[in-house]
């Protein structure tokens, strides 16, 4: 039983990955091609904005100003292909039920990817979204960027909400 349930959802758990790889390629290919990078559109002034800037860095742009720049791009390439396999390996074993935590590994496999591929191929990922809270600006970021944040989210209620198993008692 369990194996064919792993069989109908891990196909479906990869396409969900696959899904946030697509609209994460679309949406950057449409920035590059219409917004030159430091341009912006506001959507939602002094709130949304769609932006073009290039993050040669980490999560928050961490580590973009570095002195070696190409240590940092294929250090960040190394543990990305690392969680990557992590992840899928994770996602396989966990697939034979449908929970939060597959979801959110799912969407986490298809962000990791989605930005891998921009750091492989271009050196640098992509970034568009931009928000602003009052004077706070919260650092530009993508797709696979929110996938990867949504995920780690759901990862954190399910921990957080998760039913504690039922253990038989000793009697």
């Amino acid at each position: 039983m369990i194996h064919n349930n792993r069989a109908r959802l891990f196909p479906s758990l990869l396409a969900i990955s696959a899904l946030v790889i697509a609209l994460d390629r679309v949406t950057k290919l449409w920035i590059d091609a219409h917004l030159p990078i430091g341009h912006f559109i506001a959507v939602i002034p002094g709130f949304l904005r769609i932006s073009h800037w290039q993050n040669d860095g980490a999560a928050f742009s961490l580590f973009a100003d570095s002195v070696s720049p190409n240590a940092v791009r294929w250090g960040l390439v190394a543990f990305t292909c690392t969680a990557i396999l992590v992840l899928f390996i994770f996602l396989y074993r966990l697939s034979q039920s449908c929970s939060a935590t597959v979801l959110a590994l799912a969407l986490i496999l298809g962000g990791a990817i989605g930005n891998l591929y921009d750091r492989v191929r271009f050196a640098s990922v992509i970034d568009f979204i931009e928000v602003h809270i009052f004077s706070y600006h919260w650092p530009d970021f993508n797709v696979a960027d929110s996938a990867i944040v949504v995920g780690a989210c759901l990862l954190l209620l399910d921990a957080f909400f998760a039913k504690p198993e039922k253990t038989p008692r000793n009697t």
